[in-house]
């Protein structure tokens, strides 16, 4: 099913429609490159600054309180759902809320992003990366549960996710967002062992925060690897791929499908595609079709530019048909962004985007 809404944001009430009596949802047919009756389309960071219900329900207050309320959580996850009427929810989350669960001691700060009191420096820092528990985050999901119940009655399936170990790492190391990626770097080629022992550290972890979401309904999981861009081609393989590949080993018993993004990848995407995800996230700085060839056919992800989405509507849409034009006709292709969501889109322009995409797309249709 999808839904359609006719009244103001902030009151809006859903209308389902059957779109088809296929007993799995689009998404996840097309996740496996499996035929569909239309492409499917969701957005990163579709709950978000974007969103004037989001901002009037969210307040001013800590976005990491936010995350520690479940109730709060889900009717964010759900707001994106119920305005654009997207083929998929994402859990409303941060891939840092597992390091802050363990108390490594993580921030978010407005206008910045996650900010760490105490950098990782040393082996002894790796004693303060204990084990994730089901009780660090048990408001994690509880919220997935509440999301569940919100979406039972209709065919939209949830999507978990978490930080790849590398772009975690980068948090940790460098304190917080960084341009440079000096310390991680330094750190990867003047102590590989010690980097080897934090990324396997890590690795436990994000596993552990997957398999959680999982368990309580998430049907498919996303793993960023957002800063994975900074790395060669050598680097790549050396010090971040093994860590991925271990992730996405230790949960391919799940039977879900994963999606493995980064960005300013593209020259990475045949060395990514080598992870094993069900999924590719191809972002905008590659064509869809040239990102579809260097990870060798697999069902791909993208790939519309945020920025294109600034323009209006007859901006953003024009893109997304180039976008779709790039797709053609194969199966495999989830309609997102490049990237996230950027705080000053119209939330009318997704909405135009959405239709065009469930109209026009017509990749692997029935």
């Amino acid at each position: 099913m999808a839904f359609q809404t006719d009244s103001p944001a902030g009151s809006r009430r859903l209308k389902w429609i059957r779109r088809s009596e296929v007993s799995e949802p689009v998404f996840l047919r097309a996740c496996r490159g499996e035929s569909v009756t239309h492409v499917p389309v969701w957005f990163m960071r579709q709950a978000g600054r974007s969103l004037p219900e989001y901002r009037e329900l969210r307040g001013t207050g800590s976005i990491l309180d936010a995350f520690a309320d479940p109730a709060l959580a889900c009717e964010l996850t759900m707001q994106p759902v119920r305005r654009y009427g997207v083929d998929a929810a994402i859990l409303f989350s941060d891939i840092i809320v597992p390091y802050h669960a363990i108390g490594f001691g993580v921030d978010v700060v407005p206008g910045r992003g996650p900010v760490i009191a105490k950098p990782f420096t040393n082996a002894a820092d790796l004693d303060r990366l204990r084990d994730l528990t089901d009780v660090d985050i048990a408001h994690v999901t509880e919220t997935v549960d509440l999301v569940l119940k919100e979406l039972e009655s209709t065919d939209t399936p949830l999507i978990g996710f978490a930080g790849a170990p590398f772009t975690v790492a980068s948090y940790l190391v460098e304190g917080g967002p960084t341009r440079e990626f000096a310390l991680i770097k330094t750190l990867m080629h003047t102590e590989p062992l010690l980097f080897d022992r934090l990324l396997e550290r890590l690795s436990d972890i994000t596993v552990t925060f997957l398999r959680a979401q999982v368990a309580h309904g998430a049907r498919a999981v996303q793993l960023f690897d957002s800063w994975a861009g900074a790395l060669t081609r050598d680097e790549y393989r050396r010090y971040a791929l093994p860590a991925t590949e271990r992730v996405l080993a230790s949960i391919a018993d799940l039977g879900v499908p994963t999606i493995l993004f980064g960005v300013g990848t593209g020259e990475l995407l045949d060395l990514m595609g080598s992870a094993n995800s069900s999924v590719m996230g191809i972002d905008w700085h590659v064509d869809l079709d040239e990102g579809r060839r260097r990870v060798g056919g697999r069902p791909v992800q993208g790939n519309l530019d945020p920025a294109r989405c600034l323009g209006g509507i007859d901006v953003a849409v024009q893109a997304a048909r180039e976008v779709l034009t790039r797709a053609g006709r194969h199966a495999g292709h989830i309609f997102n962004l490049g990237h996230g969501v950027l705080p000053s889109t119209d939330p009318s322009t997704l909405e135009a985007v959405v239709r065009v995409v469930h109209d026009e797309g017509l990749a692997g249709v029935q």
